[in-house]
């Protein structure tokens, strides 16, 4: 069955309204998206966080109503004319998978390690492979907030060690660790919906035996050889103590979605616990790690 699909891009406080729009028209799916490659990382708990500049896209049934009558509603929602903003197309069946097929291709992080979405393979030799489907929780995979934290894993195989992932969203570090080799992982958050996405896709892996969940009320009584938080500086900052105390002596931490200028006020607190490593960057993010030291300081 052929369809009509509508791309609005709108400012992130009339994204309701756009929603809402499609919706009275009887849109069978609506779907929010970024719309001019800006991340969203971690969010505190109870927060909604939207892209500064929203693409608000809505599926129809070809004949369903015809495009003028999609371009009326929205310009009448808004009470001027967004044609510039709304582009609307005709999909067939096939379009949907080749433009599944050509955008989300297996991607790898460092020399071996590799993210397959469904239907897809990887032909490299000695490739350690995870699949996983890009969504909400891990987005394209391409973002460097994930991706130094995945070439970190590749360059160091956590071999038979325990792995802490805190903030584990879709368990993808987790994950990682545990294909390459690590004995046990836990995943904290404070998500529901994102400790059952880590379970799902630990059980896709077949690595659900060797990972434990927790929410971040909760915490694991064994400390880990490596904890990776892939979360914002802000909260790193304010669970400096509480991260550092999950890492035995001798082990180590590695802390992404830190932009930055951001880098030497999270190191400066860090620095009390671990002797770190030096910056790592990528465009305008960076990783930090560091090793425990036995007589860092506590509170």
């Amino acid at each position: 069955m052929p369809w009509i699909q509508a791309h609005l891009v709108v400012p992130k406080e009339q994204a309701d309204e756009a929603e809402d729009t499609f919706e009275s028209l009887g849109a069978l799916s609506i779907t929010l998206g970024d719309a001019k490659d800006e991340p969203v990382l971690e969010t505190l708990p109870d927060e909604i966080r939207l892209w500064s500049l929203v693409k608000v896209t809505a599926l129809f049934e070809l004949g369903q109503l015809d495009n003028d009558a999609i371009r009326q509603a929205v310009n009448m929602t808004f009470n001027k004319d967004l044609n510039h903003q709304l582009t609307i197309e005709t999909l067939k069946d096939q379009d949907w998978e080749r433009a599944w097929m050509d955008h989300f291709k297996p991607m790898r992080f460092g020399e071996s390690l590799w993210i397959c979405p469904t239907g897809q393979t990887v032909e490299a030799s000695h490739a350690t492979v995870i699949d996983l489907d890009p969504g909400l929780a891990f987005g394209t995979g391409t973002h460097p907030t994930t991706a130094m934290c995945l070439e970190w894993l590749d360059r160091h195989p956590p071999l038979d060690k325990d792995i802490i992932d805190y903030g584990c969203g879709s368990g993808i570090l987790a994950i990682a660790a545990l294909k390459l080799g690590a004995r046990h992982a836990v995943g904290i958050d404070y998500d529901p919906q994102a400790l059952a996405a880590s379970y799902d896709n630990a059980e896709k892996n077949r690595v659900e035996k060797q990972l434990a969940l927790f929410d971040s009320n909760r915490m694991p009584d064994k400390k880990a050889d490596v904890l990776l938080a892939n979360i914002l500086a802000g909260v790193l900052i304010e669970l400096v103590a509480t991260l550092s105390s999950l890492v035995k002596p001798g082990g180590q931490i590695v802390l992404s979605g830190i932009l930055s200028e951001q880098a030497e006020q999270v190191l400066s607190v860090y620095r009390n616990y671990f002797e770190m490593a030096p910056v790592v960057s990528m465009h305008d993010w960076v990783r930090l790690e560091g090793t425990r030291i036995n007589n860092a300081i506590t509170h």
